[in-house]
């Protein structure tokens, strides 16, 4: 056996926990995952700590106690933040559906990735990935191919699906500000923990009937709400694949439900989206509630964005053909 044959040795434990924990902070600092390494597709354990603690967090409802104001702040930024996945990391930055200015891009970008769902390149990069695959082996989150909890969770914290595959971006990776965003995807989400700590404190003092502090808003704001609005946004992955029903022939196990389109505002008309994805609307009919397809239009009334692509009619009437795949 020559030299050039050797297998690569294994990082040291220790080494690749440092790695990681790096990783965390700074996304660059993580090594690009070996595609001929079996370890590739297989969970990162050490990834899985901020999950786990994300999770864990919630728990402190038990000590900070209820209020009513808490519940609206976790309402409140569970729907602002659905709105601004939905809408911007989805239907603006994955399939372009709609126009808007470059600081409003920032900004909506800047407040999806509060949600802890990571930078808006790597999003855009993997769903465009989705569509190109869809339930193929190919597709790195199909409860089909995968099973339901890898296509829930499991999948993005695998070395391979770590990286922002920029070829997939080349569009929006070429702002400065969206690839620092995406690299240090880590900063928005803490600047909002402690925004919402500062803000609970203030409020202790300046209306103590409000009866909340800043550790309940961070326990409510944040971990709760966070953790709710990760798992309702999954639910697309696993099971807007497996619940509901299909109008469409799309060519993958897309489907509609009236329930995750509540719970997602509007996502859940997932086999719609899968026929026409570039359509800034996917609830196609007026009986289809779509609240951020809704909000859009309210903010396109504004001036703030504007080109929202609409469904054509034939594409509403047409139940039999699979179109082109063109995700944007």
């Amino acid at each position: 056996m020559t030299s050039s044959a050797l297998p690569e040795p294994r990082p040291h434990p220790l080494r690749r926990a440092v790695s990681t924990v790096l990783s965390w902070i700074d996304c660059s600092a993580q090594p690009p995952a070996d595609p001929a390494d079996p370890r590739t597709d297989r969970v990162d354990w050490l990834r899985t700590l901020p999950f786990v603690f994300l999770h864990l967090g919630c728990l402190g409802v038990l000590l900070v106690g209820f209020s009513w104001t808490a519940l609206a702040v976790c309402v409140g930024l569970y729907a602002l933040r659905m709105f601004a996945i939905t809408a911007f990391y989805h239907r603006y930055f994955a399939h372009r559906a709609f126009k808007t200015s470059r600081m409003l891009q920032f900004g909506f970008a800047f407040l999806a990735n509060t949600s802890a769902q990571r930078g808006p390149l790597w999003w855009a990069a993997h769903h465009r990935r989705h569509h190109k695959h869809s339930d193929t082996e190919r597709d790195a989150h199909s409860p089909h191919r995968h099973g339901f909890w890898w296509s829930h969770v499991w999948w993005f914290m695998t070395p391979r699906n770590f990286a922002t595959d920029l070829a997939q971006v080349r569009d929006f990776a070429r702002y400065p500000e969206l690839r620092l965003l995406d690299r240090f995807d880590v900063v928005a989400p803490l600047i909002l923990l402690a925004a919402l700590f500062g803000l609970g404190e203030l409020l202790a003092v300046w209306a103590p009937g409000l009866d909340t502090s800043g550790a309940q808003l961070v326990v409510w704001g944040f971990f709760l709400s966070t953790t709710l609005l990760f798992h309702g946004t999954c639910l697309i992955n696993s099971l807007g694949h497996i619940l509901g029903r299909r109008r469409y022939e799309t060519g993958d196990h897309s489907k509609n439900s009236l329930l995750l389109a509540v719970l997602t505002l509007g996502e859940g008309w997932h086999n719609n989206h899968h026929f026409y994805p570039v359509a800034a609307r996917q609830g196609f009919f007026w009986w289809e509630v779509d609240v951020t397809y809704y909000t859009l239009q309210g903010l396109a009334k504004l001036g703030l964005v504007w080109d929202l692509q609409p469904v054509p009619q034939h594409v509403r009437a047409d139940k039999t053909r699979v179109p082109q795949r063109k995700v944007a």
